[in-house]
């Protein structure tokens, strides 16, 4: 028992995400926790987990937040306290040093997220550079079309057309960041299907009834960026005098429109694959509260029309 007692908190960590999280969890979890793990040898190097009570803990999360915004800090927060609960219950802590601890952070910097308008988008769709055969600018057009996120937009094969009933199946991504190959969607919620309107229907009809079924339709190489399609974009923007935006920019600018003719939150999150309709409403709230401001001009001229 001494000699665990002598066990760095660090190496605890350490050893604790080999053995319970690796090849349990999703390539990007895991690097999570990896980055979770040098931030504890950056801070605490030589905290021993026998000495980790309540105000070491507090000390630990207070030092990460001095350099990071509070979401960050809970994340970490909970990255680490899976392992050092067990930890407790191996006999290594005495009690739970977790407990009410108190996330500090940096105020988080004003994000405003950058989409187009109904008249940019319909501009930027008009000029793209479609051709008779499958290329990046057709990509463009179906995430601006479905929302889609990038990697499950480049998982797409021939099979996941449903075109008799005018939908996109999204059950898997693309591992573009690594060795490529097929991945799991985000979350469960991200299963799901999106309906299609009936010129993309016979737009990739066309593209797609000669390739190959389960071929990602949009691996025109060995390997495909987002940056290279953000540079695509880019150019494309810049073409035709619009704001410049990303691919991600892409998916605001479908859910933003969605929310402008009044299509419900609950609609919108699940066309987007959002876990819940919370996301949506912490991502789109300027728009939310916009809407709100119309609603509210409306009701005011349908009462000051009664009397």
């Amino acid at each position: 028992m001494n000699n665990k007692k002598k066990i760095l908190l660090v190496d605890y960590y350490e050893k604790w995400i080999d053995t319970y999280k690796t090849g349990a969890v999703r390539k990007v979890t895991l690097a999570k926790y990896k980055l979770a793990l040098e931030w504890v040898r950056k801070l605490e190097p030589k905290l021993k987990i026998s000495e980790l009570n309540r105000n070491e803990y507090q000390n630990l999360i207070n030092l990460y937040a001095e350099t990071h915004e509070r979401q960050t800090t809970m994340d970490f927060h909970h990255q680490l306290k899976a392992a050092i609960l067990d930890a407790v219950d191996e006999g290594l802590i005495e009690r739970d040093p977790t407990r009410k601890v108190i996330i500090k952070g940096k105020n988080p910097k004003s994000k405003k997220i950058k989409y187009l308008n109904q008249y940019e988008l319909h501009t930027l769709l008009k000029n793209l550079n479609l051709k008779e055969e499958i290329n990046y600018d057709w990509l463009i057009l179906l995430i601006a079309k479905t929302g889609m996120r990038f990697s499950e937009a480049i998982a797409l094969t021939p099979k996941d057309f449903d075109f008799t009933h005018q939908c996109i199946s999204v059950n898997k991504t693309w591992d573009y960041k690594d060795a490529g190959g097929f991945q799991p969607t985000k979350n469960k919620s991200s299963i799901r299907k999106i309906q299609i309107d009936w010129m993309v229907v016979s737009q990739f009809a066309n593209l797609v009834k000669k390739l190959p079924e389960d071929k990602p339709i949009f691996l025109l190489k060995e390997r495909i960026f987002n940056s290279t399609l953000n540079a695509i974009l880019e150019r494309r923007c810049k073409e035709n005098n619009l704001p410049v935006i990303t691919i991600h920019g892409l998916r605001h600018t479908h859910a933003s429109l969605l929310l402008f003719e009044g299509v419900s939150i609950a609609s919108v999150a699940k066309r987007l694959g959002h876990a819940s309709m919370t996301t949506t409403q912490k991502i789109y709230i300027h728009i939310i509260q916009e809407m709100e401001n119309k609603d509210i001009d409306i009701v005011m001229r349908s009462l000051s029309g009664l009397c």
